[in-house]
C-alpha cells in the first residue's frame, strides 16, 4: 500500500496567523489586502542589481509558497466539497500574497500559474550544464532578460536530469555534449537568487563537447565561450557567479566531490 500525505489544516491556520502578525514585511511591505504594489516592485528590481551579496527570501514569499502547497496537496486528497472550495481559496490567498509581493505583476498570473500545478507538492527540479572549451565556459543569452547564463532549464517527467541538461544544452547553444559528472546539487533559496515562486533544486553538470556550433533558439538569441574573468552580466534567477566561479574549480580538479545543500 502507498502512503499517502493529507495536509495538515493546523499549518493553514499557523501561516495565515504568522502571516497576519507581521504588517512590515521585507524592508516596510505591508498586508497584501491594504498594499500598494509600486514599491515591492521597486524593491525586486534592486535585488536583480545584486551581484555578489546573499539574498535570502522574504518571509511572505515562504509563507505563500507554503500556503499554495498546502491548497495543492489538499486539492490531490481531498474528496470533501467543502473542503475543494476552502483549498481553492487557500490558493486564491497564496495567489494575493504573491502578487503583493511583486514576485508576479498580479494576481491573476500568479492564480493561472498555481492553477498549472497538480499533485503533492515538491520541489522543482532545475538542470544546467557547465561545458568547457579552451578553459572558457559556454553561456547563452536569454532573451527574457538580456542576461547570460549556463545552458538548462526545468527537468521533464519523464527525463533523467543528465539527459536533460545534454537536450537543454543542445537546444539553446547547437552544441552536442556528454555529461560526466554531477558537481552541485543546490537548493535555490539558498544561493543569492532572486526571489521565485517556486521552490525548487538546482542540479549543475559538467559536460564535455562534442560538437555542433553556435545556434540561437527560441528561448535564447546568442551562445559563446567566455574566461573565467571576463564573463558577462548574468541572469541572476538561473545562475550566479559564485556558481559559476565553484564550475571553474571542477573543471581545474576533476577530483572535487559534489557540493550539496
Amino acid at each position: 500500500m502507498v502512503a499517502t500525505k493529507r495536509p495538515r489544516t493546523g499549518e493553514f491556520v499557523s501561516v495565515l496567523a504568522a502571516f497576519s502578525r507581521q504588517r512590515n514585511l521585507y524592508g516596510g511591505l505591508p498586508p497584501p489586502w491594504t498594499s500598494s504594489r509600486e514599491r515591492p516592485r521597486i524593491l525586486v528590481r534592486l535585488i536583480f542589481r545584486c551581484h555578489n551579496i546573499y539574498m535570502q527570501n522574504p518571509q511572505w514569499l515562504t509563507w505563500a509558497r507554503r500556503l499554495q502547497a498546502i491548497a495543492q496537496s489538499g486539492l490531490t486528497y481531498c474528496q470533501d466539497k467543502f473542503d475543494v472550495q476552502r483549498y481553492h481559496e487557500i490558493s486564491a490567498v497564496a495567489a494575493e500574497i504573491m502578487a503583493s509581493g511583486a514576485v508576479l505583476p498580479s494576481e491573476q498570473p500568479a492564480a493561472a500559474l498555481f492553477a498549472g500545478q497538480a499533485g503533492y507538492a515538491t520541489p522543482k527540479v532545475d538542470v544546467r550544464a557547465a561545458v568547457f572549451h579552451d578553459r572558457r565556459i559556454l553561456l547563452v543569452r536569454e532573451i527574457e532578460d538580456g542576461g547570460w547564463t549556463l545552458p538548462g532549464g526545468w527537468a521533464d517527467v519523464g527525463e533523467p536530469p543528465s539527459i536533460a541538461a545534454a537536450r537543454e544544452t543542445r537546444e539553446e547553444s547547437g552544441y552536442s555534449v556528454c555529461i560526466t559528472k554531477l558537481a552541485a546539487l543546490y537548493d535555490r533559496d539558498f544561493h543569492g537568487h532572486p526571489p521565485h515562486a517556486f521552490h525548487a533544486y538546482k542540479l549543475f553538470f559538467l559536460g564535455e563537447l562534442k560538437g555542433g556550433s553556435a545556434q540561437d533558439s527560441l528561448e535564447t538569441a546568442g551562445a559563446q565561450f567566455f574566461s573565467e574573468d571576463g564573463l558577462p552580466p548574468l541572469s541572476l534567477s538561473r545562475v550566479t557567479f559564485a556558481q559559476i566561479a565553484h564550475m571553474f574549480e571542477h573543471f581545474r580538479d576533476p577530483a572535487l566531490p559534489t557540493s550539496f545543500d
